[in-house]
């Protein structure tokens, strides 16, 4: 290989890894804006695996180009080609490379995993500690918001025990590290915000615990990522993310309040369809009652 071609090579690889980086930085605007303190883990790690990605498809695709356009024989060449044998430096190679790639993806994915501190149903059964803070949020950040998320099918209550608040929003004080105590009354829902890059299984009848810290005022939208039944799609909620001040000021708004049922969606389209006859042609069970609340 002659200074040329090595030159040549060196020029394209640059140009390849340059760009690989160029759409790392751009699968940042992809994703929902980083709501959490959470969610920049999560992001770097996928432009992690942008940059990766591009890199070898340009790698794979510049070299079957460059094989086509400059390995090319006259269409009346009928000759066999040069016997050729394998070659034990090329497949360790090819060998070592994508054992090496996939041991560093895995090894990055696993610690972000660990950082963020999402617990797995098994890890919840064998578990008898609490799951530990993430990493995102400093150790020493107070003072904790605790909440109290109770789903069932097909609604979410959020309980403050500190003012006896129930509501169907989740209110979140921006800054400030949150710990959700998550329970489900039947089956296993997932709670998912998008824009804070969360998303935990909740198991029946056991209480899972689970910190992060908001980081952006704003109204974002909590989602069930499990498929618990008929009505999952519309178990929805309301994630609300105020000012300390703002967030005080809700909560005694809503003390002061009295409880009633809150609006259910899949409840009312559930009676709605047995007052009218409506039959949808699939079995189902009747949603749970929706839940007392003081607001939301």
């Amino acid at each position: 290989m002659n200074v040329k071609t090595i030159l040549l090579l060196v020029f394209l690889v640059s140009v390849a890894l340059l760009v690989s980086l160029w759409m790392g930085q751009q699968a940042y605007s992809w994703l929902p804006i980083q709501a959490s303190a959470e969610s920049k883990l999560i992001d770097d790690l996928f432009s992690f695996l942008v940059v990766l990605g591009s890199f070898i498809f340009l790698g794979i695709t510049g070299t079957l180009l460059y094989a086509m356009l400059t390995q090319r024989v006259s269409r009346f060449d009928i000759s066999d080609g040069p016997p050729i044998e394998g070659s034990v430096t090329l497949e360790v190679v090819w060998t070592v490379i994508p054992v090496l790639l996939v041991m560093w993806i895995a090894g990055y994915s696993y610690q972000v995993y660990q950082q963020m501190a999402v617990r797995g149903p098994m890890d919840v059964v064998h578990m008898h500690m609490g799951t530990p803070s993430a990493y995102a949020a400093a150790a020493d950040a107070e003072p904790v918001e605790e909440i109290e998320v109770l789903a069932k099918q097909w609604a979410w209550a959020f309980h403050y025990p500190g003012q006896n608040v129930t509501t169907s929003e989740l209110h979140l004080p921006v800054d400030r590290r949150v710990r959700l105590s998550m329970t489900s009354e039947d089956v296993i829902h997932g709670f998912y915000i998008p824009a804070f890059r969360l998303k935990q299984d909740i198991l029946p009848k056991r209480s899972i615990e689970f910190e992060f810290t908001p980081v952006r005022e704003g109204k974002y939208r909590l989602n069930n990522s499990q498929f618990s039944g008929t009505y999952s799609a519309i178990m929805q909620a309301d994630v609300l993310v105020e000012s300390p001040d703002q967030y005080s000021q809700w909560l005694a708004s809503a003390a002061a309040g009295d409880r009633v049922p809150a609006y259910n969606p899949a409840y009312t389209e559930y009676n709605t369809r047995q007052e009218k006859g409506i039959r949808p042609g699939w079995p189902t069970i009747k949603p749970a009652a929706p839940p007392l609340v003081n607001q939301g």
